[in-house]
């Protein structure tokens, strides 16, 4: 039976993207700060200036908190309302996708470009997170697709397309959204030595207006709200100082981003081998050429910042899924060979963790691992092998090539989205989001001491103090900052997390 298309990849971005977004608690850091952060938006009525637990918050522009703040306003606040904008702007960059490369290609390029994006380890995260990174590379793919298709067909509508999601990147999470279009553009102008046409995209008078009437607004309205407490907190501490050095202790060396690269690209990951293989003939095609520049530009630009988060190299991802497709020659066990071994590893968790339990120095790690068997349990471990043996019966089973990427693609996001993270949920983000409805139960003014879960604050739909609890305090805390506290009475306790009262 003949797949069609369109269908198939809505089936695949809606089980990806949107069936998972209500499963698990929110993480921390990061969905727990931003979703934070827009609970209180909503509380203080104030949509210009973001604040996370009642101190002004610099770390990203506007635009997702409005977005979450009207999804939360329809829905409610609840993990699903929270990560939906994320998820729909995580649908709308598998659609730059399919566009771009049914345009410059054919349905199946562009089919298998978009499925291995909407199923691969990374994206199948992030793209429905309740963070600003899916909605930036959103406008950053849609911005860069238009930038080619102005370069190759000289219509001033793909310029002005450009500006308008360069603007919205902007509103999104500030200057990288320019960086990357501009500096991709010029160097990929220079090698062809054609300078002078990229000086004339650049300040072009109609795109700078559509850039500014989406982007600049909120701007100049926070500069009047804040002065300089919003330049010196969002573009010189979360923009300059990122790349020059080490943000919040996020620093690896530059060969950071390789290992991120490898489990990123999972189940596909081998094949990078041939687009690698292909390097000399993608140098000699014009539009292969400026989509090899977005990736290596940021590959290379982010290796050497002085902050590196995983998520920060997926925006130069988007050309990889297209080569990966274009150079794809079917099925075969080898390019699945390393994605057998990492399920094998993720079946092996619990008895891994538990072998190398009297090595953990930190006690709520280690009173995290002495539970890991309650969650990484036998039901685990039995929806981890059906993943396994239908992924390798994809590969063995007679069928066209397209189907058994399909299978392996929704095989693979199914270990990740239903099993592996509601597992680790359940045991690292549960307990935070338990201990805030009992706080926000019994009407608690909470102490957190030696904790950083904004998640907390969410469920529990109140602001914390952080400093040393004193007598009579409800304080939340790990298990090792317990030991500070002498006398407590303990209203909820579980891996690690304890919500207590101090006594005399």
């Amino acid at each position: 039976m003949k797949i069609d298309y369109k269908i198939a990849l809505i089936f695949v971005v809606l089980f990806s993207f949107f069936l998972p977004l209500g499963m698990v608690p929110l993480f921390n850091l990061d969905e727990g700060a931003f979703s934070e952060a827009t609970r209180e938006m909503l509380v203080n009525h104030d949509f210009i200036t973001t604040y996370l637990n009642g101190d002004l918050r610099f770390d990203k522009p506007i635009l997702i908190y409005w977005l979450q703040a009207i999804s939360v306003s329809i829905f409610g606040l609840n993990e699903f309302a929270l990560r939906l904008p994320s998820a729909i702007a995580g649908a709308l960059w598998v659609y730059s996708i399919w566009w771009f490369a049914n345009k410059y290609f054919d349905k199946k390029v562009a089919f298998l470009a978009s499925i291995f994006m909407a199923t691969s380890l990374q994206i199948g995260i992030i793209a429905k997170a309740a963070i600003a990174d899916s909605l930036l590379n959103m406008a950053i793919a849609f911005a860069m697709f238009n930038i080619w298709l102005y370069l190759d067909t000289k219509e001033k509508k793909y310029l002005y397309f450009t500006f308008a999601f360069i603007g919205i990147g902007t509103l999104t999470k500030g200057p990288v959204a320019i960086m990357i279009p501009l500096v991709v553009t010029f160097i990929y102008l220079a090698i062809k030595k054609d300078l002078k046409l990229f000086f004339k995209m650049v300040f072009d008078i109609k795109g700078i207006a559509i850039f500014s009437i989406i982007a600049m607004p909120w701007y100049i309205a926070e500069y009047v709200d804040q002065g300089m407490k919003f330049i010196d907190g969002f573009l010189l501490k979360h923009n300059l100082q990122r790349f020059d050095s080490s943000l919040e202790h996020h620093k690896g060396s530059i060969f950071y981003y390789i290992p991120v690269l490898i489990l990123g690209f999972l189940p596909f990951t081998l094949y990078l081998v041939d687009v690698f293989k292909n390097i000399k003939k993608i140098f000699k095609n014009d539009m292969f050429l400026f989509l090899f520049i977005w990736f290596a530009f940021v590959f290379i630009f982010f290796s050497f910042s002085g902050t590196k988060l995983p998520h920060y190299v997926i925006y130069g991802y988007t050309p990889l899924f297209i080569f990966m497709a274009y150079y794809f020659r079917g099925v075969k066990f080898w390019y699945f060979s390393f994605t057998i071994f990492f399920i094998l590893l993720l079946f092996f968790v619990p008895d891994l963790a538990i072998m190398f339990k009297d090595k953990i120095k930190d006690e709520y790690a280690r009173e995290i691992v002495e539970n890991i068997h309650l969650y990484f349990n036998i039901d685990y471990k039995v929806s981890v092998s059906i993943i396994f043996i239908f992924i390798l019966s994809a590969i063995f089973i007679k069928m066209s090539d397209i189907k058994k990427v399909v299978i392996i693609g929704l095989s693979f996001i199914s270990l990740v989205n239903f099993i592996v993270l509601p597992a680790y949920a359940k045991m690292v983000e549960l307990p935070i989001k338990e201990a805030a409805l009992v706080a926000k139960e019994h009407n608690f003014k909470v102490v957190m001491y030696r904790l950083n879960t904004p998640s907390f604050m969410v469920y529990s739909q109140n602001l914390v103090e952080k400093r040393k609890p004193k007598i009579g305090d409800i304080v939340i805390t790990k298990n090792k900052g317990l030991k500070h506290i002498k006398h407590y009475s303990v209203y909820y306790h579980k891996n690690g997390i304890y919500l207590v009262k101090v006594k005399k």
